[in-house]
């Protein structure tokens, strides 16, 4: 993977703190609507035409928008517009006229956003209010946070016309037990929200009234806090996963004496005592 020093990329030009973007080329539909506020980006798939479908144009959109850094950066929101969160991958574009190079484009910029989902040291939530499906399940699964509203979905459809979620399954198959995996790869059938609350999938369900509150609820608990510790506790929460358990206690033993030892962990040890709220410095000294 990616050194996360790496995954962020600095804007060649800064948004603006109210200013709205928009991902289009000309003369082709719009993708993504991009604004950033006091340290939140909010990205929001804007293509209810297709479903939200992840084509290459949007999935190149949704790159540049995950991994372009500012220097107030603290968190991104991904939500969309329409009934459907995203249907996946774009048939019309995996066709034999479009050919084996174009249709290995596709899969290679979709890992590359996958990963970089997971590799930014900047916590991504995901805002779902309708149905994810294959690659639009992938790209929930791939978030470090999901809050989902009641009407939710989630499925991997795709042996249904003929291609098998095999990309889709392989986030899937890290959030989820074996056993559910296993029933929404090899049957397609859609789990409703509640359940893949139960499996793993999503951190909370709301009602649709609810969300944007719980969304800004959870925005607020991470950007109250000093942006090199959540950092520096994202990085080490992937990598000891693929662990085993001693080489991650050493692991992290090491990681929570250096964490102490940032002026961020002093000043957080510090303020606790003074019984007062800490002032961070958000950097990695």
């Amino acid at each position: 993977m990616l050194a996360l020093r790496h995954s962020l990329r600095p804007f060649s030009a800064v948004i603006s703190r109210q200013r709205q973007r928009c991902f289009s080329q000309s003369g082709e539909q719009q993708q993504l609507l991009v604004s950033e506020e006091n340290g939140v980006r909010h990205i929001t798939l804007a293509n209810p035409k297709t479903r939200n479908a992840l084509s290459l144009q949007m999935l190149e959109a949704l790159h540049s928008a995950v991994v372009e850094d500012t220097p107030s950066l603290r968190c991104i929101v991904v939500g969309a517009q329409g009934k459907v969160f995203s249907a996946g991958h774009n048939l019309k574009e995996l066709t034999s006229k479009e050919g084996r190079n174009y249709h290995q484009q596709v899969f290679e910029k979709c890992t590359e956003l996958m990963l970089a989902l997971q590799n930014i040291p900047i916590p991504v939530i995901a805002k779902v209010n309708g149905i994810a499906a294959a690659a639009g399940c992938q790209f929930v699964a791939s978030c470090d946070i999901v809050i989902a509203t009641d009407k939710s979905s989630f499925s991997t459809p795709g042996g249904s016309v003929g291609i098998f979620c095999s990309t889709p399954g392989i986030p899937l198959v890290r959030c989820v037990p074996r056993k559910v995996s296993a029933h929404m790869l090899l049957t397609g059938l859609p789990i409703t929200a509640e359940e893949a609350l139960r499996a793993g999938l999503v951190s909370k369900i709301v009602t649709e009234e609810e969300l944007d509150s719980e969304v800004q609820k959870t925005v607020d608990a991470i950007t109250h806090k000093s942006k090199a510790v959540i950092s520096l506790g994202k990085k080490f929460m992937y990598k000891q996963m693929e662990m085993g358990i001693e080489e991650a206690y050493r692991e992290g033993a090491c990681v929570m004496v250096n964490n102490i030892n940032m002026k961020d962990g002093q000043e957080g040890i510090k303020s606790f005592v003074e019984k007062r709220k800490p002032v961070w410095s958000h950097t990695h000294e």
